[in-house]
């Protein structure tokens, strides 16, 4: 592994892997108490507009992050502090609008957003949204202060923070499940809003931690003077909107995907479980992988180093290759115990885990396309150019409409489907996984234009013998699984997914190291 990208992996690796972990034990408490059902449902739509800003704007490698990376690692304590502080409150301010606008009109945007939904989803949905609306001013300082850190070396804080949201949840999930044995009501803990509650109050302490935290190393400059700085500022909100939008094409497509999913019963909660299964390792790789290279992308392009950074992108794109096939076919192997073991008790019963395990194998098949194409944009933005990503972004976005409608038979109103198939839910993933196919086709030959010459045929020849390894793989595992997979206890199958774990990632890295497309060494150098 180069050696940049052993530099604080460890500390990045360890805070994102207990925050991807808190967030498992969230949502395990989540399908217990809630299910695939109404009231998970609803929540997933009212969090759409909030988990957008939350995740995109406010969120670790989001465009605040990364806007804030490249804008303040040159400058030093005092001016950094001062561009930061200038920026966080007229962000705050445009987000207060854009809160209050939310709020009024939140029925609206919940029959907008799922058209579908039933009227008692619907009810419960605008309800939530409401409750998470006053998320939405927080989500601005929370991702230029993920950034501020990240310009100073500090990674675990930002790494760990998720997990803060992910604690209260459960404590809210617990506090009720006491309050309900023991007979007491409450109208501050009713089901239909639980979840909103417990999400509002992690982004409140996650945010006090965040001032404390910008206050102790020094970036927190309250006498700031706002005629100062002002080519500082304009770059982060230049780089903000197209960014926002680069990178949030999965974000937005989620949007759509939600839309159309809405004729579909309990599609919401199953897509939600699916996609966090999904998403948990995704996190550690992306926090790992990419967010060490930003500060050393935006570097060595000031210093016009081409070729350093075309190195460092490379190894880059080899390990995001390497591991996320790796992922993909991990998935599709031991689909049915994950899913089993994680979520298959109380509310969430057969019929449920059923449904996420077939969500969960067409997630799998688009892993490598969305690590891939998060590392893209990022390098575009980066680097400052961002223009090319942000009319991709919108292309995207329209044959992901295109798609979705597709692949769910071409309904039209009043008339019915023009094609006599509906792949359904796992029809509206695979559109995704589609148009992220595309995108990184395209923002890989696009790089010529930017000076970073990739060897493209070299790294295809490489990806397809991970891919055949993988296959490998998973088949093997795969045949001894089914022949041994007799077990009834969930110990048993605990300790099969082990056993299966360990067996599957010894083959794929032998198979790997004997294709030569691995350059991975377990060992250390001596001092």
């Amino acid at each position: 592994m180069h050696s940049f990208l052993k530099n604080n992996v460890f500390s990045i690796s360890f805070g994102t892997t207990l925050s991807k972990f808190a967030g498992c034990i969230r949502q395990i408490f989540i399908a217990a108490a809630f299910g695939v059902g109404l009231t998970y449902d609803a929540f997933n739509y009212a969090y759409i507009i909030p988990g957008f800003l939350l995740i995109i704007i406010g969120g670790i490698n989001g465009p605040l992050h990364n806007a804030a990376v490249a804008v303040l690692t040159p400058l030093n304590k005092k001016n950094g502090g001062i561009v930061l502080t200038q920026v966080s409150i007229k962000l705050s301010i445009l987000l207060s609008a854009l809160a209050l606008l939310v709020y009024l009109n939140s029925s609206l945007l919940i029959e907008l957003l799922a058209p579908d939904l039933s009227y008692e989803a619907k009810s419960i949905a605008t309800y939530q949204l409401r409750i998470l609306t006053a998320c939405i001013p927080l989500s601005g300082f929370i991702g230029l202060s993920f950034g501020a850190l990240n310009s100073r070396r500090k990674f675990f804080l930002s790494s760990i923070s998720p997990a803060i949201t992910s604690v209260t949840t459960i404590l809210f999930i617990l506090f009720s499940w006491i309050l309900n044995q023991e007979k007491i009501s409450s109208n501050f803990l009713t089901y239909t809003g639980l979840l909103a509650f417990a999400t509002l109050t992690g982004t409140l302490i996650q945010f006090v931690i965040q001032i404390l935290e910008i206050h102790k190393i020094g970036l927190l400059r309250l006498e700031s003077n706002f005629l100062f700085f002002k080519d500082e500022e304009r770059r982060i909100f230049k780089l903000i909107i197209p960014a926002s939008i680069s990178s949030g094409l999965n974000q937005i497509n989620v949007f759509i995907d939600m839309f159309f999913a809405s004729s579909f019963q309990g599609a919401a909660s199953g897509l939600a479980y699916g996609n966090f299964l999904i998403q948990a390792p995704l996190g550690v790789l992306s926090n790992s992988l990419i967010l060490p290279l930003l500060p050393k992308f935006s570097k060595l392009r000031s210093f016009r180093d081409n070729r350093g950074l075309q190195k460092i992108l490379l190894s880059g794109i080899e390990y995001c290759f390497l591991t996320t096939i790796f992922l993909t076919g991990y998935f599709i192997t031991f689909n049915n115990q994950i899913v089993q073991l994680v979520f298959q008790r109380g509310a969430f019963d057969y019929s449920a885990a059923l449904k996420v395990k077939n969500i969960l194998i067409a997630y799998a098949v688009g892993i490598p396309f969305y690590l891939y194409r998060d590392l893209l944009v990022r390098t575009y933005y980066s680097i400052e150019k961002t223009k090319f990503p942000f009319k991709l972004s919108f292309a995207g976005i329209i044959f992901n409409i295109f798609f979705d409608w597709l692949l769910i038979g071409a309904p039209i109103k009043n008339i019915g489907n023009i094609f006599p198939y509906n792949f359904g839910v796992v029809g509206i993933i695979f559109s995704s996984v589609i148009v992220n196919f595309v995108v990184c086709i395209l923002l890989s030959l696009n790089l010529r234009n930017e000076n970073i010459n990739l060897p493209n045929l070299n790294l295809l020849k490489k990806i397809t013998l991970m891919s055949f390894a993988s296959f490998l793989d998973s088949t093997l595992c795969f045949t001894v699984i089914k022949t041994t997979n007799k077990f009834n206890s969930n110990w048993e199958e605990f300790f099969l997914l082990i056993f299966g774990s360990l067996m599957f990632f010894i083959i794929y890295f032998l198979l790997t190291k004997c294709f030569k497309v691995n350059k991975f060494k377990i060992y250390q150098k001596k001092i």
